[in-house]
């Protein structure tokens, strides 16, 4: 149980103000807090959690950090909501994302976090209200975890930047029903918390099969966590020097010995297959938002492909609009072959490459991210391809459907450094064990 003080609701409300128009890391803030913490029963009575603004909560709106869902109140829960409430957990609020998961900043969005480390550094993304909130509420001594989403690195990739744990589970293992799509194929909920023992707790409430949701594996895990054998991924070493050191000597000390492994078609092919996959499937996903039946609207005029071209032109950011685009391209009649299918074969070998590094080892490590989180102002001058190619060490666990976790390893000019911990399927216990602390 999660033990508060008479009266912590009313603290934590005030505190959440306070906290988000310095930093803004919610779209929503629960008003209810005191009625939920009245009611609390069960494995995690008095557990504060938020939750990312694209899983769906009844009566709060939840909008995927877009102007195009804006007043959306769902009428039901998600399938892990449902299972946190019914065991105690305080829902605090929705926290802020890039627009429908689309980004490793934060910055697609109409409301933008910072960095709980340096304001003018980005939380990262998608996940970044979460993290920023996580790491926050950690420094305020409030027990608290946050749920996430991941596409391609939407978890980890915002842990690392804001120095808490980032758990993406098994695609499967946790429900998908009452998510708001990104990638079918791809997406996973998962949890950010400041502890390994709270993650664990709250993992255990939300794992488990859903009727619900169609990609919901009804199979076991593998309880079994020990840690025997373990491997550094040499490609993901072409890092800054420092975040190099630091992984390579937290590696050392947590295991004492490592081997080097290099996995060649997850270094050259995981990000246009990722971004050939993904675009693909959130085109499909998001053309039901076209004014009529989904979304916001604009008033009733022209044809439908001039009104459906100004409520998107109006709702969505620069980025959904790219990102709609080039996955319609990769999925029309005479390109289908030579892109999103081609993608679809390269992720198969994909999977069979880190498979076969699992019949050596436990766990694969890598840097969660090739940089320290950068500056907004760093950001702006990005290209396209420059911003996919941050998701450089993500996108192959999640491609792959594999657990992996985003850890602390330490910092670097005074900014939190992740390394990241790759489990082969169903073996999420092992992303736990101790001696990831």
């Amino acid at each position: 149980m999660f033990r508060h003080k008479g009266s912590d609701w009313f603290k934590m409300l005030n505190k959440l103000k306070t906290i988000n128009k310095e930093y803004n890391f919610f779209n929503v803030i629960s008003e209810d807090i005191e009625k939920q913490e009245k009611s609390s029963n069960g494995k995690l009575k008095g557990l504060f959690v938020s939750i990312k603004d694209c899983i769906c909560v009844k009566d709060m709106e939840s909008r995927a950090g877009s102007r195009i869902l804006e007043g959306y109140k769902p009428v039901f829960n998600a399938t892990v909501i449902q299972r946190l409430i019914d065991e105690g957990a305080i829902i605090i609020g929705k926290t802020s994302q890039d627009e429908f998961g689309f980004g490793s900043f934060s910055v697609n969005t109409y409301n933008i976090p910072k960095n709980p480390f340096d304001k003018e550094r980005t939380c990262g993304g998608s996940s970044g209200g979460s993290a920023g909130v996580t790491r926050k509420l950690s420094e305020l001594k409030i027990k608290h975890v946050s749920i996430a989403e991941s596409t391609g690195g939407s978890i980890a990739c915002p842990a690392a930047f804001c120095g808490v744990y980032g758990f993406t589970p098994t695609y499967g293992v946790v429900s998908r029903y009452g998510l708001i799509d990104y990638a079918n194929s791809l997406d996973k909920i998962g949890v950010m918390a400041d502890n390994l023992s709270d993650l664990k707790k709250v993992f255990d409430v939300i794992k488990e099969y859903d009727p619900m949701d169609s990609t919901s594996l009804n199979k076991e895990l593998n309880n079994d966590n020990s840690i025997k054998k373990v491997a550094v991924i040499k490609e993901s070493l072409n890092v800054n020097p420092e975040i190099k050191e630091l992984i390579l000597k937290t590696v050392k000390d947590k295991f004492g010995s490592y081997d080097l492994i290099s996995l060649p078609l997850v270094e050259k092919y995981a990000i246009p297959v990722y971004y050939i996959l993904a675009m693909a499937e959130s085109s499909t996903n998001l053309a039901k938002y076209c004014g009529m039946r989904y979304g916001s609207s604009l008033e009733l005029k022209g044809n439908f492909d001039e009104y459906f071209t100004e409520v998107r032109t109006k709702f969505f950011e620069v980025e959904s609009k790219r990102r709609i685009i080039l996955g319609t391209f990769a999925r029309m009649a005479g390109y289908r072959d030579a892109f999103y299918i081609k993608a679809a074969k390269v992720r198969n070998l994909i999977i069979q490459e880190y498979k076969k590094a699992f019949e050596k080892y436990d766990l694969l490590i890598s840097p969660t991210m090739p940089v320290i989180a950068p500056k907004f102002s760093e950001i702006k001058k990005l290209t396209p391809l420059e911003n996919y190619m941050m998701d450089i060490l993500t996108v192959g666990p999640n491609l792959a459907g594999l657990p992996h976790i985003s850890c602390n390893a330490g910092f670097v000019k005074k900014m939190p450094v992740g390394i990241m911990y790759i489990a082969n399927h169903l073996n999420d216990y092992k992303l736990m064990n101790e001696k990831l602390k």
